[in-house]
C-alpha cells in the first residue's frame, strides 16, 4: 500500500527528541516552542526549515504538500493551527480535544466552508466514529463513552484531598503526558470528550453518557433508537485509532497482538461517581451553557492543573477553581477566534487569582 512521508514535525520543547526524529523521517520543516530553541536546532541540522512559536505551528499545519495534519498538541495552543489547517482544506486527524471543546462550532463551520475534514484519533471518539459507520444520524439515541475511572476511582473525598502529583501521574491503563493524565484522574478528560463528541457527531451533550469501564477494552458504544448497542472493542493501544484515522476508509493489518476474549474473561461497567469527581458534571454544565463557557473552563483547568503539578494547590482545588469559572463566565457566543481567545485570556487571569488564593489557604 502507499507509504507515508513526513513533511513537517512540531516538537514543543523536546528538542533532543526532535533531532532524533529528523534523522529518521527527514522532514522539510520542523517547529519548536521558542525562538532560542529554533537557533539551536538550525545549528545542529542543515537543510531543514525551522519555525517557532504559535505562528510556526500555523505554518506547519498549512504546509502545501501535506495531505494529513495530525494534531496532538496539548491544550488551547492547538486551536489556531487546527482552524488554519481546515481553512487550507486539509484532512486533520485530531488527537487533541481542547480545540473542539473551546470552539467546536467554529471549527466545524470552517471545515464545511473550506472543504477541510476532521477525523478523530483519540481512542473514544475514534471508537464512536467506527460504531457509527453506515448508520443514519437520526437513528442514534445516545453515545456512550467509556472511562477507565482513573487512578482514584472508588476513593473518598478525604483520600482525594491528600493526593500528590506523583499519585495523580500513575495512570492505570494509558501512558500519556502529565496534563492529560491529571485530567484523566479528575475525569475532566472524559467531560471534555463528551463536549467533543457532541460536536463531532452532531448530538446534544445530554445524549452523551459516560460509563466507567475499568478494563479499557470497550472503547465506546452507540445506542440506537431500537435499543441496539454497537460497541468497539480492541487492545488498549493507541496504534489502533491512529492507524484507522490514517488509513481510513481502509483497514490495514497490524503486527499488534490480537485481543483474546477468553483471556479477558469479563467486562464490567459502573456509573461514574459524580460527587467525588465534580469536573465531569462541570463539563456537562459548560456544554449546556455553550458559547465561550467551555473555552473558559478549559483555560481555568490548564492553570489549575499546572498549579497542582507544581505543588501550589491541592488535588480537590482543581475542581473548585473550575467550578468558580463556570459560574462566573458569561455564555457569549463563540463566534470568532478573537472572542474565544479573549475568554481564554480572561479565564486564565481569573484562575491565576483563584490559585493564589487557594495556595494561601493550603
Amino acid at each position: 500500500g502507499p507509504g507515508y512521508r513526513v513533511i513537517g514535525l512540531g516538537a514543543g520543547r523536546q528538542v533532543e527528541k526532535l533531532l532524533r526524529q529528523v534523522e529518521v523521517w527527514n522532514p522539510r520543516c520542523v517547529g519548536v516552542a521558542a525562538a532560542g530553541q529554533a537557533d539551536l536546532v538550525r545549528r545542529r541540522i542543515q537543510g531543514v526549515e525551522v519555525v517557532s512559536g504559535s505562528q510556526g505551528l500555523v505554518e506547519l499545519a498549512t504546509l502545501d504538500e501535506a495531505d494529513i495534519v495530525l494534531n496532538a498538541l496539548v491544550g488551547a495552543v492547538g486551536l489556531e493551527p487546527t482552524v488554519a489547517a481546515l481553512r487550507a482544506g486539509k484532512v486533520v486527524a485530531m488527537a487533541n480535544k481542547e480545540p473542539l471543546v473551546m470552539a467546536g462550532g467554529l471549527i466545524l463551520e470552517t471545515a464545511r466552508a473550506c472543504g477541510g475534514i476532521l477525523l478523530p484519533v483519540d481512542s473514544e471518539p475514534n471508537a464512536l466514529w467506527q460504531c457509527l459507520k453506515g448508520e443514519r444520524g437520526s437513528d442514534v439515541q445516545r453515545l456512550i463513552l467509556t472511562a477507565s475511572g482513573g487512578p482514584f476511582f472508588g476513593w473518598s473525598r478525604v483520600q482525594m484531598g491528600a493526593v500528590t502529583p506523583e499519585q495523580a501521574l500513575e495512570h492505570p491503563t494509558w501512558r500519556m503526558g502529565p496534563k492529560i493524565t491529571v485530567d484523566s484522574a479528575t475525569l475532566m478528560n472524559k467531560g471534555f470528550e463528551a463536549i467533543e463528541a457532541g460536536w463531532l457527531f452532531g448530538v446534544g451533550i445530554d445524549q452523551v453518557e459516560v460509563v466507567v469501564h475499568r478494563e479499557s477494552t470497550v472503547h465506546s458504544m452507540v445506542e440506537f433508537v431500537d435499543g441496539s448497542i454497537i460497541a468497539h472493542l480492541g487492545k488498549t493501544d493507541m496504534q489502533l485509532p491512529i492507524q484507522y484515522a490514517l488509513t481510513h476508509p481502509e483497514r490495514r493489518p497490524t503486527a499488534m497482538e490480537k485481543l483474546d476474549l477468553v483471556e479477558l474473561g469479563r467486562l464490567s461497567f459502573a456509573a461514574p461517581d459524580w460527587e467525588n469527581f465534580p469536573c465531569l458534571e462541570l463539563c456537562y454544565r459548560a456544554g449546556r451553557a455553550g458559547g465561550v463557557v467551555p473555552a473558559a473552563l478549559n483555560a481555568a483547568n490548564e492553570v489549575a492543573v499546572d498549579a497542582f503539578l507544581s505543588g501550589r494547590i491541592g488535588f480537590l482545588d482543581i475542581a473548585a477553581i473550575n467550578e468558580q469559572m463556570v459560574e462566573a463566565c458569561d455564555p457569549v457566543p463563540a463566534d470568532s477566534l478573537e472572542t474565544v481567545f479573549e475568554a481564554d485570556r480572561w479565564a486564565r487571569s481569573l484562575a491565576r487569582e483563584l490559585t493564589s488564593q487557594a495556595a494561601v489557604g493550603n
